[in-house]
């Protein structure tokens, strides 16, 4: 198969920035959410999606590039939706959960997506496990959040 360099690196970037909204939107969970062991989860989900990038980040330097450093506009305008549910309905967890669910849906459409894409296999390898790493914190968040809405009935 040939790959592109620069398709490659298109796609490495877009998950780059995917994994900095993620690590943004967390630490902002983190911070609003009242029980220990979310902000706990938040926190490691955010320090996740940090690794996540600075590896990424590696691999397009290694191709010859430079990664982008930052997160999408787009996402910004989420966490400010975060940040305004968060005020409206006064730090609730329920809706936190809610939120972050909705940026992880989309990062894992992200990544769903980049796998569909030609990527050299060491890459390809890295976008899997990354893949399952998100997954499974998706999983988490909307388990909590699905308990909490029971909680609530």
């Amino acid at each position: 198969m040939s790959v592109n360099t620069s398709e490659v690196v298109g796609t490495l970037s877009h998950l780059i920035t995917t994994c900095k909204d993620g690590q943004k939107g967390f630490k902002e969970a983190a911070e609003a959410v009242k029980r220990e062991d979310m902000k706990a989860m938040f926190t490691e989900f955010s320090n996740q999606r940090a690794q996540f990038a600075a590896e990424l980040q590696t691999e397009v330097n290694r191709l010859g590039d430079t990664p982008p450093d930052g997160g999408t506009p787009l996402a910004a305008l989420h966490r400010g939706w975060i940040n305004l549910k968060d005020a409206i309905t006064g730090h609730d967890d329920t809706a936190i959960l809610s939120e972050c669910e909705r940026g992880e849906d989309a990062a894992v459409d992200t990544y769903e997506d980049a796998m569909k894409e030609p990527l050299p296999e060491d890459i390809a390898q890295i976008v899997r496990r990354q893949y399952e790493g998100i997954k499974a914190a998706h999983d988490r968040v909307r388990s909590l959040r699905n308990a909490g809405r029971a909680e609530a009935l």
